[in-house]
């Protein structure tokens, strides 16, 4: 096989659990050129990855972007996205093909009916079989994330007392009823006690200052002033993560941390739990049992259907911050 292209075309959380198959076709099959489809938003995930040769962003478009990948004459193409679009541009390429399995029955049946005919089985692992065929097996070595030089945080940027060690918590997410509410996180920064770097994009920022609120001194408010792959970098070097379902939770595993995650409308059934090697970093999940509502979206809403939230308003925080201290 010479060429072997890889579609996801987003977000960053799934294109992150992608990584093991890329990197195990790579290392597996014999003189391969690697390259992967994605959205232009998501390309910087995957520019600095030593395992794909070249990174196609989506035109706007589709014919086009097909006409210039069919161009590239791929001997197969691994859909790992699934989708209208994504069907549309393998099937125009034209090469041998296969798709990862979805399952969107079975998660439209959790949702609606909460008859759960999930596999046990990672989405990772649901990605695997999209190469099975030809011959790519999962190493076990869990995911990856590669930093630019250039967006490797200096931890001197960081206020005295976080310098020598700090949990990372990451308090955006795509979705509102996937986020812990801010009076609740600034109250489990209140128990902590601990050096906190609270973390998100500029749209997390007034949230972020809330959590600060009587906690100035111990959490730094770095929500819009960083990049995503200089938030990565602090989440690499920091000694406990803290996180909602979301990008940097999968970020996170693929730099084998301690990670404590917050779930509320979605749930671990779905099979997108941080995804570590045996025995390397630590994973805790966080859930409220037993909640009829749940889950009510395989992705979320912007507001919890049934008013109430117990989701995340119920999650107890003197559990998570026993666990917490224990990691730190």
């Amino acid at each position: 096989m010479k060429k072997l292209l890889f579609i996801r075309f987003s977000s960053i959380g799934d294109i992150v659990l992608t990584t093991p198959v890329v990197r195990c076709a790579s290392r597996q099959l014999d003189g391969v050129e690697i390259h992967y489809l994605t959205k232009p938003a998501f390309s910087g995930i995957l520019k600095s990855n030593p395992y794909i040769n070249k990174v196609h962003e989506l035109d706007n478009d589709l014919q086009s972007t097909i006409q210039k990948l069919k161009s590239e004459r791929f001997d197969f193409v691994a859909d790992l996205h699934h989708n209208i679009r994504s069907i549309r541009v393998r099937r125009g390429i034209g090469a041998p093909n296969a798709a990862f399995p979805k399952l969107n029955i079975e998660k439209w049946l959790l949702v609606n009916l909460k008859w759960n005919r999930m596999p046990d089985m990672h989405i990772v692992d649901r990605y695997f079989k999209t190469v099975a065929d030809i011959g790519v097996k999962n190493d076990g070595a869990g995911l990856d994330y590669f930093i630019p030089e250039m967006d490797r945080v200096d931890l001197n940027v960081l206020p005295d007392k976080h310098r020598d060690g700090f949990v990372a918590m990451v308090i955006g997410a795509q979705h509102v009823t996937k986020r812990m509410p801010a009076h609740r996180l600034n109250e489990l920064a209140s128990k902590l006690h601990l050096p906190v770097v609270l973390l998100g994009g500029k749209d997390d920022y007034e949230q972020g200052e809330v959590i600060v609120r009587g906690n100035e001194s111990m959490v730094f408010n770095a929500c819009g002033k960083f990049n995503l792959n200089q938030s990565a970098s602090l989440v690499r070097d920091s000694r406990v993560v803290i996180t909602h379902d979301t990008g940097l939770m999968h970020i996170a595993a693929a730099f084998r941390k301690r990670i404590v995650s917050l779930w509320g409308n979605t749930a671990p059934v779905f099979g997108m739990t941080p995804y570590l090697p045996d025995g390397v970093g630590e994973s805790h999940i966080f859930e409220v049992q037993g909640l009829g509502c749940r889950p009510c979206s395989k992705i979320g809403f912007n507001q919890c259907p049934k008013s109430h939230f117990k989701c995340m308003q119920e999650i107890v925080l003197d559990d998570v911050v026993s666990k917490v201290h224990k990691l730190f």
